[in-house]
């Protein structure tokens, strides 16, 4: 009898291998933990699934609404209640928009030659500039950086008279480089490109220096490859910042010819402030445009560099 029950707990350890180490019994019936927590993990997965659908429905309901009046009668824009459908679809207020009296192609590619003009020095001044901040050893190098970013403290609408003034004073006031010479420059820039170039390793530019390439070579065929993906984010930042840029043009243009699209867009309120919703909603959806190719474009290195930088 009573070898019979040793071999029975024998055969127990042997089948439990938390028993046969020493831990206790598990309850005959009842499931491993690890299960259970893979549930819960699942269930937060799906609420947190469901919040973020939330909110990411919430932010297109806006351009949605901008999506739907630029395909309705200046009538049926603002009726209570509001019709998310178009009844009837009215294109012709695209048409009009590009090829009718009000027509944007002209303030259309006056946006884009100030944007691409400024995000292209904006990548080479902004990538020399971390450069020589991040690789260079020189006299006083991190006190000039900290003055340099400390310029960003001044608010930028403090800027627009003396720039005013200025580019006054040189000859380029009602010109596009008005709007371009100010975006060529950005501490933003500088800042981010010293903070990527300074977390590579400095390696690289030792092996290169040995074998015999000057700190130009280094920075063009070593250090700049390796930084695409945040240059691609500082494109897309650019872009969209001189692309919605409003008050600069405001100030900076007074002939219609030289206008932004931001500012062609008030062509659509009257002198007495009447609005042909319409065809304002209609020029703002086409204006997004560039902004969603860009970032389509650029979108895997963007990610990229969000995820190497924390930028989130």
């Amino acid at each position: 009898m009573s070898e019979i029950r040793v071999a029975g707990l024998n055969a127990t350890s042997a089948a439990d291998p938390a028993t046969a180490a020493g831990g206790a019994a598990r309850p005959v019936g009842t499931r491993p933990v690890v299960g259970g927590s893979r549930r819960g993990r699942t269930a937060r997965i799906w609420v947190l699934s469901a919040l973020l659908w939330i909110v990411a429905i919430l932010f297109a309901l806006p351009f949605l609404w901008m999506l739907s009046s630029s395909l309705k009668r200046n009538i049926d824009v603002f009726a209570i209640p509001a019709r998310w459908i178009p009844d009837p679809v009215r294109w012709a207020n695209y048409a009009e928009v590009w090829f009718g009296e009000s027509s944007l192609v002209r303030y259309f590619g006056n946006s884009l030659l100030v944007a691409v003009v400024s995000v292209a020095g904006e990548l080479l001044t902004s990538s020399l500039a971390g450069y020589a901040f991040a690789r260079l050893s020189f006299r006083g190098r991190d006190k000039v950086f900290l003055l340099y970013i400390a310029t960003s403290i001044v608010p930028v609408q403090l800027l627009l008279v003396p720039r005013f003034m200025f580019f006054r004073g040189l000859g380029l006031y009602d010109t596009l480089w008005a709007l371009i010479l100010p975006g060529v420059f950005t501490v933003f820039g500088t800042f981010l490109m010293r903070q990527y170039f300074s977390s590579l390793p400095s390696e690289l530019g030792e092996a290169a220096r040995i074998d015999g390439a000057n700190e130009w070579r280094i920075y063009w065929s070593v250090y700049l490859p390796l930084a695409r993906p945040i240059l691609a984010a500082l494109a897309i930042l650019g872009f969209v910042s001189s692309w919605n840029s409003y008050e600069t043009p405001l100030i900076m243009l007074s002939t219609d010819s030289h206008y932004t699209l931001p500012l062609g867009l008030t062509k659509f309120v009257d002198a007495d402030g009447g609005l042909s919703a319409g065809l304002a909603m209609a020029g703002a959806t086409s204006s997004i445009v560039p902004m969603l190719v860009v970032f389509l474009i650029f979108q895997r290195q963007f990610l990229q560099a969000l995820s190497h930088t924390g930028l989130k």
